[in-house]
């Protein structure tokens, strides 16, 4: 057996919370085809002639808000993370690697090669599988792979959105914030029907048969929402809450095309005038804490629902270092060596 080493991926974050800094690394982002996958001229036109314009300006000043001292959150949680598996296992080797920014995919795979790994691991760091995220992260890290002329005998973690040792420490972060009239908001990050649909081989289930999402099926093994709703059922299973006690919603959108619902926005809205006053959200989708948990979700939604007349709101943070979380990724990792052997 050679020395193994896994890839941690993230999506990425700009180097600085500067309008400069966020233009380019939104360039990248947005120009991939498989985040906005609509014809290449369109594209170029909409993320150069609109985007880039105009909202590097606007979340410039989000970036500032939620910057720490050692960085971009993002990768100052990824870097923790890795430091924590390295520190767990002298047998592995990781490294983490953006999609979009720094440290790029490429220098994450030549730090390993470097420390002559010969077994490598893949592990896009979202447990719902999406075009956008974990085939694209994949997609460039073979693509780098091809560039280095590296072959190593390679695994990938894939989707694990109800595995045991991600639900668990999942569900230990909410038990803290449960009470009689609290209500649970699984807040997932959005994403464009179209990505959904084209995920479902036979055309017929998707955005079709009622409660697609719900119904486990071929046509949706690959299905974000479908998984999404998977990791709430055993979430809500695990701490036996009751129907009236937890709701779902999708966050992030961007652009004008038809999104998964309901938003978080109208979520909150509605749980308000449900007569919801306790409200605690939690981010599954997301593994360490960024722009989308610490200032679209803890500031953002946060000023909506206390301006509504909300009497108390929490924002729980992502799992990033956290011991129990560290240990889930450790037994992850090691199922997936196994199918090496």
């Amino acid at each position: 057996m050679g020395q193994r080493g896994v890839l941690l991926i993230n999506v990425g974050t700009p180097d600085e919370p500067t309008v400069s800094s966020i233009r380019t690394y939104l360039r990248e982002f947005l120009l991939d085809p498989d985040v906005i996958d609509i014809p290449a001229p369109l594209r170029h036109l909409l993320v150069r002639g609109i985007i880039l314009r105009t909202r590097p300006k606007k979340i410039a000043p989000l970036y500032q808000k939620i910057w720490m001292e050692d960085g971009s959150p993002l990768r100052v949680y990824s870097q923790r993370i890795t430091d924590q598996l390295n520190n767990t296992s002298e047998e592995l080797a990781f490294e983490f690697a953006m999609r979009y920014g720094n440290p790029s995919i490429e220098s994450g795979l030549e730090k390993l090669r470097e420390k002559g790994v010969e077994e490598l691991l893949l592990f896009p760091m979202f447990p719902h599988y999406a075009q956008a995220t974990t085939e694209s992260s994949l997609k460039h890290a073979y693509k780098m792979l091809e560039a280095m002329n590296w072959s190593p005998k390679i695994i990938e973690a894939g989707h694990f959105e109800n595995h045991p040792s991600y639900i668990q420490p999942l569900s230990n972060t909410i038990k803290p914030h449960l009470s009689d009239d609290v209500h649970i908001l699984f807040s997932y990050h959005g994403l464009p029907v179209s990505h959904v649909k084209r995920i479902d081989p036979s055309k017929k289930h998707c955005q079709k048969v009622e409660n697609c999402c719900e119904i486990s099926c071929d046509a949706n093994k690959k299905c974000y929402a479908h998984q999404c709703t998977m990791t709430t059922f055993e979430v809500i299973k695990n701490l036996q809450l009751e129907p009236h006690q937890w709701s779902i919603s999708y966050q992030s959108r961007l652009g004008p095309v038809q999104w998964l619902t309901p938003s978080t926005t109208d979520k909150v809205t509605e749980l308000f005038n449900r007569g919801v006053r306790n409200l605690v959200i939690i981010a599954p989708a997301f593994l360490a804490d960024g722009l989308e948990t610490l200032e679209e979700l803890d500031i953002g939604i946060r000023e909506q629902f206390m301006e509504l007349g909300g009497e108390h709101f929490e924002v729980i943070r992502c799992l990033n270092d956290d011991q129990e979380w560290i240990e889930g990724m450790s037994s992850i990792v090691s199922e997936k060596f196994q199918l090496l052997n």
